[in-house]
């Protein structure tokens, strides 16, 4: 077990976990860290807290340091750069005629790599347009398609069940989500219930499922003819939370049972 703390790059953004080393860190510190694509301004999401570290695909870095006034003053303007350089890249885009929408650009701390995100429903020939934009900023440049549940993370908004979505509020990770989860929460198949505003299966499908599985347990399925202390019958509907399922019993009618209950 290591000590370790959560950084994000950027509001609603992914949590990345970095060794704290030295240094003591509260939620909202603004940190210096080394990643892969330089060094990164990011702010502490989660305090310290332990994980163990051979869970982990590949080892984590230090903090770097604390930001500095400087370090703020630099990260500002290249927040401001970066989405000058975003607006270049859409008038780039209509200019090749290129089927992509550009979603923001994020510039390392030490302006040595530029990162575009784009949507795009097919592969794209970018390769003009990263020649061009690395011409005009005297970088590294990284074109990096997302998907359609990245882009409904950025607008933000409400779900169907009235609450803001959970890609913009908690979730850190999108897992993937399958039709079976649906199936095992015993939700209507019907697209307007089981998928979100980007038009993909809901996240909280992936997330509740655990616990739908817990409560399904000893639930008879439906369609199956079992034998109960009143008589043998058909079971017609379960309620997976409540722990409750309905049989139609010839002799009796439609009876309630828990499975709690013994049968």
């Amino acid at each position: 077990m290591e000590e370790v703390v959560g950084i994000t790059f950027k509001d609603n953004g992914k949590v990345y976990y970095f060794l704290p080393g030295k240094y003591t860190l509260k939620k909202g510190t603004t940190v210096i860290v080394k990643t892969e694509q330089g060094l990164q301004f990011g702010k502490v999401e989660v305090e310290s807290f332990n994980l163990d570290l051979n869970k982990l695909k590949s080892p984590l870095s230090k903090i770097v340091r604390i930001a500095s006034k400087e370090d703020y003053a630099k990260n500002k303007k290249n927040i401001e750069e970066a989405r000058e350089a975003l607006i270049k890249s859409k008038e780039l885009v209509e200019k090749y005629e290129l089927n992509m929408y550009m979603i923001d650009a994020n510039y390392t701390l030490d302006k040595s790599q530029l990162v575009f995100r784009f949507l795009a429903n097919d592969r794209v020939d970018f390769r003009k347009l990263a020649k061009e934009l690395a011409s005009l900023y005297k970088t590294r440049i990284e074109l990096r398609q997302v998907g359609v549940r990245d882009k409904a993370r950025e607008v933000g908004g409400c779900g169907i069940c009235g609450r803001p979505l959970c890609c913009a509020g908690f979730l850190n990770d999108f897992d993937s989500v399958s039709i079976n989860m649906a199936k095992n929460q015993g939700l209507a198949l019907n697209p307007d219930k089981i998928n979100g505003v980007c038009d993909r299966l809901l996240c909280c499908l992936k997330y509740e499922n655990e616990n739908y599985a817990e409560c399904r347990k000893n639930l008879p399925q439906v369609g199956k003819k079992i034998k109960t202390e009143q008589g043998e019958g058909k079971v017609i509907s379960a309620n997976i939370l409540k722990g409750t399922y309905r049989v139609d019993i010839p002799e009796k009618g439609i009876v309630e049972f828990s499975k709690n209950e013994s049968n």
